[in-house]
Formats: C-alpha cells, structure tokens, sequence
C-alpha cells in the first residue's frame, strides 16, 4: 500500500516537474510567468484525465478505485446499522455453522497423519474395523486387511518395492495395559499400541527426546522398550526429562521408556484416546500374555508401507496379492480341498496411507456429510433472506443509483460497486463467523465424542478452517450480491425526477417472492428431516433392550495386565465377587468378558449336536453365576448360571430367544448340546434367556450363548495359560439404591485386592447404554438447531417481503379503503399473499423432502419413509411461522389513512 501512495506520489511530481520545465522555456522567450504557466497546462492538457490515464496504464487505477469503493461500503454500511447488524449476524450463523462442521470433516475426513511426505504411504488393505484378533479363514470375497505376525515377515520379506513395510496392532484400543512408573505408589490403566521395530522410521519420524523404537527393539528376547507419547509426557508427567531412561512397570513388568514421540503425533489413526506408549510387537506374548503372537494362524495386525519412487501401484497390487496367497497356502484354512477354492480370491487393496488406518473414518464419515449439506443449506436459506433485505435497501436507494446514472455513471460501475458491498459485508460475517465456528467447533467434539480426554482434534480453527471460511465469504457475497447489484442498476436518469411511489418493480417482487418461496421449500426439507432424526432417536432410546439400567454400574477391569495367570483367575473372582458383596448396598456382582450395549463382540461358528442343520456363527459371553440378574436379562426357561458351574463340573450353556428360533426352529433346547464342528457336545444347554442386545441395537435378535466363566470346552487341550477367554472384561454392580461415592468405592475395593487391579473405565449402566447413541443424538440435536434457524431466517425474509409490499402498495390499499373496503379484507388480502407464498414453498419442498428421506434412511432407525405426523407438524410449523410474518405488516396495512396515502403519491 506504501507503494501505492509513492507511485502516485511520483506522478505528481513528475506532472509537475514537466509544468515548471515547459514554463520555465516560455519565461526565458519573454512571457510572463502568469501567461507561461496557463500556456504550459492549456498545452499539456487535462491534467486528471492524464492522471488517470497514466494511473491506470501502471496498473495502479483499479486499486484505487477498489479502495474507493470499500471507503464509500463502509460508509455505508455505517449509515445504516441495523441493516448491517442483521446481515451480519445472519451470515455468522450460516458461514460459522458451516465451518465449524468443516472443522470435524477436514480433522476427521481430511487431513493427513502428522508425517513425513504422507502421500507416499499405501495400506495393505481398505478395511479400518476388521479387527481385532481372528483366527485366518476363508472369506467369500477374499478381502483381508488384518494380518498375522509370520504373513506381515513373510510380505516385508519378499516386498522389495517398499521403502519400509510397518505392522501395527489392531485392536489396541480393546487392550489397555497398566503402566507405573517405579517408585509412584499408583498404578493408570493407559492405551498401549505393539507395534514393529520400523514403526518410526516408516512414517519419517523425529524423536522429541531420546530416541524412537528400532529394529533391534523387536527381536525375541531383547530388553522391553517403549516410546511414551507427547502428550503424555507432558500432561501426566511435566515433560519430566528424567522419564527417558526409566523403568516402568507395564502390566507388572519391567519395561524402559527410550524416548518420547514427536509433538503432535498421535498414532498411525485417529482415535478417541490415543496411544500413551508405544511397545514392540515381540514384547506383546510376556507382556500381554497373548500367545497369539507369533501364530501364523491369528490375525491380528493392520500395515502400512511406504513406496520407493518410481514403483508403479499397479504391479505392486498384483506382487502384494500373489505374495499374500502364498503366504496362505500352507495355512491349514486353505488346505483343505473347499479352502482350496478360496485362494485365488485372496487380497489386499492397496489404498492411501496417508490418512492412516480408517476406523474414526469409517464410524463417523457418513454423519459428517450429512451434516455439511444440512449446514449448506441453512447457508443457503441465509443467502436468500440476505439478497431480499439487499433488494428492500436497493429500492430504497433508487434515487441516488438514478442520479449517478445521469451524471455518466456506468451499469458495470454501479453493480461493482453493490458487488463490494456485498462482498465486505460477507468478509466481516466470515471473520464473525470463524469466531461462531470455534464455539460451535467445540460444542460438536463435546457431543460427537462425549468424555473424550485426549481427542487430537482441536476447536481452534486450522488454516484449511481459515481459507475455507475466506472461500464461503466470497462466494456468499457473490451469491448474494449478484442479483440486487445487477437490479439497483437498472435505474433509469429520469427516475430521479420522479417520487418513485408509484414507480413499479415488478422485476424486483418477482425476485423477492421466488427467494421467499425456495425459503420455505429449503425450510420444510430441514424441518422434515429434523423431525424424522428425532422420531428415529427416540425409537432408538425407547427400544425394550431387554435390559434394566436402574441402579447398576458398570466397571471395566483388565486382570490380565494386573498379572493374573489363568489358573488364578477362579480366585480372583470370587475374591472380587465377596468384596463387592460386603459394600453397603451392592446386591448383584455381575463379572463377565463383556457387557451389553457395549463395542465390543465375540462370536464362534456353533453346531447342534445330532442337528446336521443347525449351524452357523453366534456371539458368546462368558459370566459368572450374578451376571444375568445384574444386567437385568430375564430367563424364560429352564436355569441359568449358577455357582455350581465350576471350572470342574461339566460343560453347561444357556442360549437366547434368538439361538432357539434360529438354529432349531423354536424346538425346546433343553438338554442338547451344542460345540464347535469338530467337538458339538462340548456344553449342554441348561437354559433360555431372552434376546437382550448386545454389540448393536440393530442386532436385537442376534442369536448368542452364555458359557460359565471358568469354563472351557472339554475338546480344548491347550494349555489353561493361552486361553484368553477365562480373563474377565468387566463388572455390572447392581445396588439397592444410588450411590454417590460408588466410583471411589469400586476403585478402593479393587486396590484392596491388588494394587494393579485398576479401573479402565466406570460408568453408569445408563451412560454406556447412552454413549452407543452418540452419533443419531448428535444428528437429531443438529438437524433441530439447524431446522429452528432455517425456519426463524424464512420467517424473517417472508416478513421482509410483506413488508415492503404492503409499503410499495400503500396508494392502492388507501384507495380500496376510500372506496369502502373492510380492514378485515385488507388484512385477509395481505396474509393471502403470504400464504400463497407459502404454498408455493411448500408445492416444492413436499416431494423434495420425500426424496431427500430416501438417501437418508440407511442413518435411521427402523424409518423407511417420512411418517404423517413428521410431515404434518412441519407444514404446520411452516404456516403458524407464515401467519406470525405476515400478520405485523397485515394490521399496518390495514391502518392506512387513505387521504395520507393519496396526498404521499
């Protein structure tokens, strides 16, 4: 801008400098200095017009006259505050709404790992849930994207195309360890990931002190290393530079902190709570006890490469695939002459890296679009009310367009000028708006993610948030300003001779109504759709779970990580079982793998036995003799678990509603027994319980057994150390009567049996029950605010419009009342108007919304299609909005004194 004011500057001066040059030589040929200087400007011309001439050949002039237009906008906009007060709040709430919902998309949807060159990085697969530990069948569709150990060696091996091939654990997130630092007296249960000894070097990464895991780290038998996450040296720690170096004790075992990630990173996927260390996947099997690790068979890693230069992804698909299916030939799935058939079909789409593992992704990406279109088009409908209060403020200022057209003034001149204005106006409501988005932004992680501590999504807006918002700003002024400039510019020179009242603008009202009516049309649609998130919510929270939430808690242990042995789990439990039975008030100890309404499912392929037929996959929960009481599932036949199902006493089951009807056609089940293929009478079914949901609402009815705790199948000979299922996810307490202080109860209790015994999670029953509701509840509560903005902004343009019509008809409505019309019919003749409007929107917004319910409907529950009573109170809510608009304007028309009106015209 100093530039700017210099060059012209430098014109002055060099005008100027020619002046005195030119009159200087008349001077010296005998004229005096008055008669040289006016020969000197007569003979070098208009002096502004070669100012202007020379201004704009530098390139200079269209600056200045853009900051003359801003100047005189402002000016403007000054003039007339409540005009500007209320486009501007209006165009905060559109423009801040869609970029605080655009904040979510470009953390959760778009944006890259915070890793080096992320675009170079594939994922051998294009699946973020399959997960977490699975035995390698054979599939249909041959898609794998989990692998084992020995399958992530052999493909590291024979894959010379990639730079660096890294494993991950899939389902870290399902097995928390316990981490104490030596000489701290408590022990946390904190998000530990295994991961290979490149893991680091993979994604290009720096260490912020110390160093990051190395290939030496992953080798059986050395030392246990880990890496402590930023965020966790920081926060539980003070960035406490004596952390690097020291020993942890993570699930009762030794283990040295070698260094701390870089700032910022949080993991190869986003996560609610991401990883506090990272660990070898060799060290995993002492660990973790899990013994799948090196399991050739079990499934139990996700991968990540980078690509050397140059390596075209075609090939590379074909060599990942071919690799893979050698890799599975030897396993004994494919071994068979039937799994034979399925190997061709073995693959792994290589798809994007950059972006990580999809699992966030792929659980919140369709409520995120849906969510960007809601807020499109409330934006939307605020563009259209912005351009009718613009239209209204341009026929009040047709007088002064008229005068400048007839001093010279051009079309393109006068519509770049409106055009600015609407653009700064725009420009301010977007820097308005970032503001809303941040409040809004935080408000959204607040219901998305409910109770998340260390989401690595932040409110604060990105500069991708920021150009974004710059971006709608333009375009809304554009869109918004378009049609009033272009309008106002139409004023003739001669309107400026004339009062204008009875000048016509039927181009303008034409306008103005078809704006109000996409309004309303745009309205109902978000009012439709509010309506039926809502109804699809409440069927959702109203659903007989077959549960009883009252009174009960729900307590996530993990005696694994505590140290437990599996031959000291029966103990255990009933250790748990007799100290929670000695607390004032507790009734029922519920103690189980998992708990209903949770996320988390196992299943295993189940047959009948002596029932060729009766086969197929069910979910099973292992629980002790308490747990059906505690979680308030009914039984409906024969017994249910009871104390004498000990890890001695033979094998029993009880099954659901669902296993019954399925997979023996609702024949009583009393005494069959029931195993895996090669064992089917490992347990017999001793009773029937109803169908209580479990992983997912949808799954109401899926069919599920129950097995004691201590139990296993009596085929199984390996050794009681390997059987991960004996080890306990969770406690449902059930209690007489709320208890305030049952958090610090349930934690003292369990520090009283052992030190490491933690909590990983408490909860009311309720609360878990609410947490799987997080999505639709997010969706209902949006689509409401949204649904009550579009309507209240309709309301305000239908208002805008009846207003000014009811003005610009003030001479024929005084007229009607000279000639003996009835208030009364002028207040029915001005709501007929809106009304019809109105219908209009309606006329276009019903079938409209019909269609909308039908790319919709997979995000509701158990709705098809909008109901009646959906569509009936948006169309109502719709006219009562039309009747409050229209009915101010109505009584002031209605009020005319005819002879004021006349002598007006």
């Amino acid at each position: 801008m100093n530039l700017f004011f210099r060059r012209k500057t430098d014109l002055k001066e060099e005008i100027e400098s020619h002046l005195k040059m030119a009159t200087a030589d008349r001077i010296a040929r005998g004229e005096s200095p008055a008669a040289a200087r006016r020969e000197a400007m007569r003979e070098f011309g208009n002096l502004p017009l070669i100012a202007e001439i020379t201004r704009e050949r530098w390139g200079w002039l269209r600056l200045e006259r853009l900051m003359q237009d801003l100047r005189f906008a402002l000016r403007q906009l000054r003039r007339t505050p409540a005009f500007t007060t209320t486009v501007l709040l209006t165009l905060a709430l559109g423009i801040g709404a869609n970029a605080a919902i655009f904040t979510l998309v470009n953390a959760v949807l778009l944006k890259d790992l915070p890793v080096a060159d992320p675009k170079t990085l594939v994922h051998l697969g294009n699946d973020g849930h399959d997960c977490c530990v699975g035995h390698n069948g054979t599939r249909e569709e041959g898609a794998y994207s989990n692998f084992s150990t020995d399958t992530y060696q052999q493909l590291k091996k024979n894959l010379p195309e990639f730079e660096e091939l890294a494993a991950m654990q899939a389902g870290w997130a399902y097995r928390p360890i316990i981490a104490r630092r030596d000489g701290a007296l408590a022990a946390r249960s904190v998000m530990g990931e295994f991961v290979s000894g490149n893991y680091f070097r993979t994604f290009g990464l720096r260490p912020e002190a110390g160093r990051l895991l190395i290939d030496a780290d992953d080798l059986p038998g050395a030392p246990p290393a880990a890496v402590m996450s930023y965020e966790t040296w920081q926060h539980e720690f003070g960035g406490d530079a004596a952390v690097v170096g020291s020993t942890f004790r993570v699930n009762t075992k030794p283990v040295t902190v070698v260094g701390i990630a870089p700032r910022g990173f949080f993991g190869d996927r986003m996560a609610v709570a991401p990883p506090d260390f990272y660990l070898p996947i060799q060290t995993m099997a002492s660990l973790a006890n899990a013994s799948y690790v090196n399991d050739p068979e079990t499934n139990w890693l996700y991968m990540i490469g980078r690509v050397k230069p140059g390596v075209a992804l075609g090939p590379l698909q074909q060599k990942v695939n071919a690799t893979l299916q050698q890799a599975f030939a030897t396993q004994s799935s494919f071994s068979t002459v039937n799994g034979k058939k399925f190997l061709p079909r073995v693959h792994a789409t290589l798809s994007p890296g950059g972006e990580g593992i999809q699992t966030l992704q792929e659980g919140y990406g369709s409520h995120l679009h849906l969510l960007m279109w809601i807020a499109g088009l409330v934006l939307l409908i605020a563009c259209a009310n912005i351009a009718n209060l613009l239209l209204v403020r341009g026929l009040g200022r047709r007088t002064e367009m008229s005068v400048r057209s007839a001093l010279g003034a051009k079309r393109s001149r006068i519509v770049r000028q409106l055009l600015t204005e609407s653009i700064l106006l725009a420009g301010l409501g977007g820097l308005l708006g970032l503001a809303v988005a941040y409040g809004g932004a935080r408000m959204l992680l607040v219901l998305a993610f409910p109770g998340a501590q260390n989401l690595p999504i932040e409110a604060r807006p990105s500069f991708a948030v920021i150009g974004f918002a710059f971006a709608l700003s333009v375009l809304t002024g554009i869109l918004f300003g378009v049609a009033p400039a272009w309008i106002s510019a139409q004023a003739r020179p001669a309107d400026a001779l004339r009062s204008g009242a009875r000048t016509t603008a039927s181009a303008t009202s034409l306008l103005q109504r078809t704006l109000v009516v996409l309004q309303a049309a745009l309205s109902l649609v978000l009012l439709v759709g509010a309506g039926l998130f809502s109804q699809s919510l409440s069927k959702l929270e109203n659903t007989d779970l077959k549960l009883d939430a009252r009174n009960r808690y729900v307590v996530h242990i993990n005696p694994q990580a505590a140290g437990y042995s599996g031959i000291q789990l029966g103990a255990l439990y009933r250790t748990i079982e007799d100290r929670f039975h000695a607390v004032p008030g507790v009734v029922k100890v519920g103690i189980s793998t998992y708990v209903p309404m949770e996320d988390d499912r196992w299943s295993n392929y189940i047959v009948v036995q002596n029932y060729a037929e009766a086969k197929g996959l069910a979910g099973f929960v292992k629980a002790n003799a308490d747990y059906f009481d505690s979680v308030g599932t009914k039984l409906v036949m024969g017994r249910g678990i009871d104390v004498r199902d000990t890890s001695t006493a033979p094998g029993v089951t009880v099954v659901n509603q669902a296993f019954v009807q399925e997979f023996l056609g609702g024949e009583n089940p009393i005494g069959m027994r029931i195993g895996a293929p090669d064992s089917p009478g490992d347990f017999e079914i001793v009773g029937v319980v109803e169908n209580t949901v479990y992983t997912d609402i949808h799954l109401k009815n899926d069919p599920m057994y129950f097995v004691p705790i201590m139990q296993r199948p009596a085929s199984n000979k390996d050794p009681i150390e390997q059987d991960l299922s004996l080890y306990a996810g969770t406690m449902v307490l059930q209690t007489a009567h709320p208890i305030n202080d049952m958090e610090k109860l349930t934690r003292q209790t369990l520090a009283s049996i052992n030190p490491n015994l933690t909590v990983v999670q408490f909860q009311t029953f309720g609360e878990q029950i609410a947490v799987q509701f997080t999505g639709q509840r997010l969706i209902a509560r949006l689509t409401m605010l949204f649904g009550a903005l579009a309507l209240l902004l309709a309301t305000i343009g239908l208002y805008g419009v009846t207003a000014y019509s009811v003005e610009r008809r003030a001479p024929e409505i005084g007229i009607r009342m000279a000639l003996g019309a009835e208030r009364g019919g002028v207040v029915a003749m001005v709501m007929r108007g809106a009304l019809i409007q109105t219908a209009l929107g309606l006329a276009i917004g019903i079938p409209v919304a019909l269609l909308c319910v039908r790319f919709v409907k997979t995000q509701l529950y158990e709705i098809a299609s909008a109901d009646a009573r959906v569509m009936t109170g948006a169309i109502v809510a719709l006219a009562v909005a039309t009747c409050v608009a229209g009915i101010i304007p109505a009584r002031r028309a209605a009020s005319i004194d005819p002879a004021r009106a006349l002598r007006a015209d």
